[in-house]
């Protein structure tokens, strides 16, 4: 069987609702992940299955045990091994004509990873406020569409994850953190996944080079349906050509 009628044959139930000429924008396409956690594994692995041509990942972390819970390439046998580098391979085995390329290095303005000129669209899924802001910036400057998570931690439902405008979303602390910040920036508007759940509140901390902080609790279908809905907006804006600024 040749590669092309492999390909038609993987994309057979895509293609009865989308156009070839839809499948042609995706199959063009190049995404950029920030972030393999809970909500980036995920929106890469529905992307892949949808046959973006071209996937750039970008994770320093390794999978732990304590990821196994909620993060698509955390198996016991990965354990140890590279977030991005496993996630490279398991797209690969879904379709092996896409080109995936996996970044190794955590994105922060002391060693920021390089978005290529290329790019249609970037995937915000990292949990660091200055990580989030670097990414958010250099998107808004060069007009890159970008859609960014919010915070999925101590939530239990997932039927409470929306999409919409930073400025519009309630019950969540790191959205307070990015609206001040982004508008110290001049940034007036930012599409993102949010939920309006109310967080639970959790005693546990974990240790960190400070001290000590927060250590949220997850569960398997929160911040993968995060990531579900972040894919979905990824795919919707390219094969539909919508507008970022008017698209909610």
């Amino acid at each position: 069987m040749s590669s092309n009628s492999s390909a038609d044959a993987r994309n057979i139930r895509t293609a009865l609702l989308f156009s070839p000429d839809q499948l042609l924008a995706l199959k063009s396409a190049h995404i950029m992940i920030f972030g393999l956690g809970g909500v980036g594994s995920y929106a890469a692995e529905a992307l892949g299955r949808m046959g973006i041509g071209k996937l750039t990942l970008v994770d320093k972390d390794s999978f732990e045990e304590s990821n196994i819970n909620r993060q698509l390439g955390a198996l016991v046998p990965t354990i140890g091994q590279s977030k991005a580098g496993v996630t490279r391979e398991r797209l690969l085995q879904i379709n092996p004509d896409a080109e995936i390329v996996a970044i190794e290095q955590f994105h922060l303005p002391e060693t920021p990873v390089h978005i290529e000129d290329d790019v249609d669209f970037v995937i915000d899924a990292v949990d660091t406020v200055a990580a989030k802001l670097l990414i958010i910036e250099t998107c808004v400057h060069r007009g890159i569409p970008v859609i960014s998570c919010m915070g999925m931690g101590n939530r239990i439902d997932p039927t409470q994850i929306r999409i919409g405008d930073i400025f519009e979303t309630n019950n969540c602390a790191l959205s307070r953190v990015m609206r001040k910040e982004l508008r110290k920036r001049k940034i007036k508007a930012l599409r993102c996944v949010y939920s309006t759940e109310e967080a639970i509140q959790t005693a546990a901390t974990i240790a960190t080079k400070n001290g000590t902080r927060p250590a949220p609790g997850s569960v398997a279908y929160v911040p993968s349906v995060a990531g579900l809905f972040m894919a979905s907006d990824v795919i919707n804006t390219l094969v539909w050509k919508r507008d970022p600024e008017v698209r909610f």
